[in-house]
């Protein structure tokens, strides 16, 4: 049996006489931290819209957890355990950040009036079990402090914690980060990229686009390199950075 949670298989897109992504195969296993990193341009957002849905492949096929998603609209992925981030984070900034965490935590049930007066003690439990929830990723953010200010009074690499705080209130099997480092000061980013291991050890997958590159060598188990749309290089880092391909693709080759 696969071990692989996510398998993409031919997927494309294409803008106008643009291939912005033609990825023939690409399997995200059990257990593992992989960055998928590339040159501007290489088509790294696009194959990330691709996977979570916000775009529709030209063609292709997704499969998540053994289940065929290719058409799957994208709130019912999150409830099947597939959640993202941005690169530019989507805060409620006139909420708190305690209400953005609670927003983000909630459920679709019908809680009128009298489903409310006859379940009184159970939406008690329940908004208490939340309350506990709510308070331990934010204490495990460093944002506990600043559970009562509002979302735009958090610092840029705030907000990317705050961001990372709501995906995780919906318990991802695996975790898509679009540059989770954008923007953030060293000394956050490194303490982000320790977050980030320890939800992999606790058993999340995590499938990362970032530009900074001592970060992706630092922390990931896999290195996949896109240029041009496809996927050029898949492995160990180590592997990766002396790839020659790699190389040609940041750099260019002597003729260029």
């Amino acid at each position: 049996m696969s071990n692989n949670i996510l398998s993409v298989s031919s997927i494309t897109k294409n803008f106008g006489g643009l291939e912005a992504v033609n990825v023939e195969n690409f399997q995200i296993k059990s257990n593992e931290i992989t960055s998928l990193i590339g040159p501007n341009g290489a088509g790294k957002t696009t194959f990330f819209d691709l996977i979570t849905r916000f775009q529709d492949a030209d063609s292709g096929s997704i499969t998540f957890k053994g289940r065929d998603v290719s058409k799957m609209n994208t709130y019912m992925l999150a409830r099947l355990g597939m959640v993202r981030t941005f690169q530019l984070t989507r805060e409620f900034d006139r909420m708190t950040v305690y209400e953005n965490m609670q927003f983000a935590g909630s459920s679709i049930k019908n809680e009128g009036f009298l489903y409310s007066l006859i379940n009184k003690n159970s939406l008690k439990s329940e908004e208490m079990i939340l309350i506990e929830k709510i308070d331990r990723i934010l204490s495990m953010l460093n944002l506990f402090e600043m559970r009562n200010s509002y979302a735009r009074e958090l610092s840029g690499g705030q907000k990317k914690l705050l961001e990372l705080g709501r995906a995780l209130m919906k318990d991802p099997e695996i975790l898509l980060l679009d540059e989770p480092l954008a923007g953030v000061n060293p000394k956050l980013a490194d303490n982000i990229l320790e977050i980030i291991s320890n939800l992999n050890n606790q058993g999340i997958n995590i499938l990362m686009v970032e530009h900074n590159i001592n970060a992706v060598m630092k922390i990931s188990k896999r290195v996949v390199v896109m240029a041009e749309g496809k996927i050029i290089s898949d492995g160990k880092p180590d592997s990766v950075r002396s790839d020659q391909k790699v190389i040609e693709a940041y750099l260019g080759t002597s003729d260029d």
